[in-house]
């Protein structure tokens, strides 16, 4: 979008995620997609080709949330005749609706906070102040 001068476009945006006690994050929309591309396609591998991940870094992501939340987030079968694959423990879905519940909070929360204190400081094009005129991502 093309500003004009005397313009001042401006929309809030947060990211969420949780951090160990080193302050390291462990989880996020990166692993919050994953678990839900495992329980689409039933597979971890698949999962991480569908977002052009190596396995391994996808499995690495995995054993880490494991670690830092303390129980399994799925539940693999080794590969054979019929194939290998991962489905989610029903404790990883329980978090998962959790986990996005208070993501979608916070998304919120920061969106009404953008509106009552920094919406002032957008300017329509005829220079006037206010108004919550740009919609928030």
């Amino acid at each position: 979008m093309y500003q004009k001068e005397g313009d001042l476009f401006m929309k809030s945006d947060i990211r969420v995620f949780l951090c160990d006690d080193d302050n390291l994050r462990f989880f996020g929309e990166g692993p919050c997609r994953l678990l839900h591309l495992i329980e689409e396609t039933g597979s971890l591998r698949a999962a991480a080709l569908s977002m052009g991940m190596a396995y391994t870094k996808a499995l690495h992501l995995m054993k880490r949330a494991e670690k830092n939340l303390g129980f399994s987030l799925t539940a693999r079968t080794i590969g054979g005749k019929g194939g290998g694959g991962s489905v989610l423990t029903p404790e990883a879905k329980e978090f998962l609706h959790d986990y996005e519940t208070w993501r979608n909070a916070c998304i919120q929360s920061s969106r009404d906070l953008y509106t009552q204190v920094l919406s002032k400081y957008n300017r329509n094009s005829s220079g006037a102040k206010g108004g919550s005129e740009l919609s928030e991502s």
